[in-house]
């Protein structure tokens, strides 16, 4: 049970209607500032794809055209996984993938809705193909998830971060830009970072269109836009008002958070 503070002022059913309309001309105003970002993002530039990227899926290697599924746009969820590292820097993946990941995969569900809008959503990480098939049963998901290990792509597309391999990218910046933000780069930012790339597909010509990373991907977790709509939020710390509810340490990248199969009917 969540202890709760600062709630909000009891009112009558008209003072809370002038309330809401104050916050509702709020909205509306993020709600173009959003459609106006759409649109932006729509008339980005793109970026011929040259390189023949594979992928090991179910039915073997296939290559970046394949996961289109003859649709014209396909959005790659970047999943990270899990390691241990030995002395010599070596990663060896373990049997489960990120609880931040997870709970954004947990998300998905049927992809028909998006399949009738031309559009196709892959799961991608570089883990070896049989760990993901086997964390994919064990947590019932349905969507199609492909193993990059042994090409390029997660560390051209900034989803694994190695200089070692190839020019640091972090968030979309250098890393000269990382350093001249106070945040320098150092060996143990090495890893995986959780993001979603989309692309497009023109005849036979395959085309990068858009990449976001971090709190890019917020939404898809957790449930955080029905959260949002609540009186207690997100239940994390950094919200306000202060106080209102106990944060549950249940935030993305959270040590607490858990595989979404890990979960009782609610957090202890």
């Amino acid at each position: 049970m969540t202890t709760m503070g600062h709630l909000p002022e009891v009112v009558s059913p008209e003072e809370w209607r002038a309330a809401r309309m104050e916050l509702l001309a709020e909205e509306k105003e993020l709600t173009r500032a959003r459609d106006q970002v759409n649109a932006d993002r729509r008339r980005l530039p793109m970026v011929r794809i040259d390189k023949p990227y594979t992928f090991d899926g179910p039915n073997g290697e296939v290559h970046l055209a394949d996961l289109f599924e003859g649709r014209p746009q396909l959005i790659v969820h970047h999943f990270m996984w899990t390691y241990d590292i030995d002395d010599d820097g070596v990663e060896h993946p373990r049997d489960t993938g990120c609880t931040s990941c997870s709970s954004a995969a947990d998300r998905i569900g049927e992809l028909r809705l998006l399949h009738v809008r031309n559009t196709t959503l892959v799961a991608v990480t570089r883990a070896p193909y049989a760990k993901l098939a086997a964390f994919r049963e064990r947590m019932g998901w349905t969507f199609p998830w492909y193993s990059s290990a042994g090409s390029d792509f997660n560390y051209d597309f900034h989803a694994t971060v190695d200089e070692r391999v190839a020019p640091v990218q972090i968030f979309h910046r250098s890393e000269v830009e990382l350093a001249e933000a106070g945040t320098p780069f150092t060996a143990d930012m090495r890893g995986d970072y959780p993001g979603i790339s989309t692309f497009l597909r023109v005849g036979d010509e395959v085309f990068h269109t858009y990449s976001t990373y971090g709190r890019g991907i917020e939404e898809l977790h957790y449930g955080i836009p029905y959260l949002d709509l609540t009186a207690l939020g997100r239940q994390e710390p950094w919200e306000e008002p202060k106080g209102r509810a106990t944060p549950l340490g249940l935030h993305v990248g959270s040590p607490r958070l858990r595989f979404p199969d890990e979960y009782d009917t609610a957090p202890t």
